[in-house]
């Protein structure tokens, strides 16, 4: 499948479900062209680009796992050379694993820096050079409120988000003057699988706006950083967590 040379090429990591789906299907509707991520769940990923379809957008599903470098540059050079080019990368891919700091496991800590941080090096690295050829691009990544204020159990992952908030803010200054901007979207409590086991009329009561955030409210802040409108945006760590801090 090829996409129309005015269509954007976005590529979202981790898109099979949750915030990530609802990216895709956001972008689809402002017209990009979305080459939708999945490791393993490949029905999820079918069922996005279906919604993605019906939003009126076209895309198509790639496997691969973000957390592989050497797949992250093949599938980068297909991509870019099969469609012409990326203009948007949304690293959303990210797992948890939580527990107590001096009960974690090696494999526990090194997983979710590896889904997160060294993704973020895998795919941003690469997709970054495609994008110097044409002067422009977005990337935006997806960070977490645990990297902006304390939380038990989520050393691991804290310390994946914050890297990943540092890493961007860094790499956003040496490609700003090149035409690429690279920000960070910073979720607070939002409705997906990953907080279905939580206790969430406690959690409510830790929050301001007094509810928890869907998913397509971090989509239509993705949506916008990746756009024209966002164009003096570069660097940035916008929060999406109904007033939590």
């Amino acid at each position: 499948m090829t996409a129309e040379n005015t269509k954007k090429i976005a590529i979202v990591t981790g898109a099979s479900k949750g915030i990530g789906r609802a990216i895709a299907i956001e972008l689809a509707r402002d017209g990009a062209y979305v080459v939708v991520n999945y490791m393993g769940d490949k029905d999820g990923a079918q069922q996005t680009l279906v919604m993605v379809e019906d939003a009126g957008g076209q895309g198509e599903i790639y496997q691969f796992d973000v957390r592989d470098g050497a797949a992250t540059e093949k599938v980068v050079t297909d991509i870019g050379d099969r469609l012409g080019g990326i203009d948007i990368l949304v690293n959303n891919a990210g797992i948890i694993a939580d527990g107590l700091f001096m009960m974690m496991s090696t494999e526990n800590w090194q997983s979710v820096i590896d889904t997160s941080l060294n993704g973020f090096y895998n795919m941003t690295r690469p997709v970054i050079e495609k994008m110097v050829r044409k002067r422009q691009g977005a990337v935006v990544s997806i960070s977490s409120a645990s990297s902006l204020m304390a939380n038990r159990g989520q050393a691991n992952y804290a310390a994946a988000k914050a890297g990943l908030n540092a890493a961007s803010r860094s790499v956003a200054a040496e490609v700003a003057r090149l035409g690429i901007r690279l920000n960070i979207v910073a979720p607070g409590l939002i409705e997906t699988e990953m907080i279905d086991k939580a206790p969430k009329e406690q959690i409510k009561e830790m929050i301001p706006m007094a509810r928890i955030g869907k998913a397509e409210e971090v989509a239509k802040v993705v949506r916008f950083l990746c756009s024209d409108d966002a164009s003096y945006i570069t660097g940035q760590v916008i929060s999406v967590n109904g007033g939590m801090f």
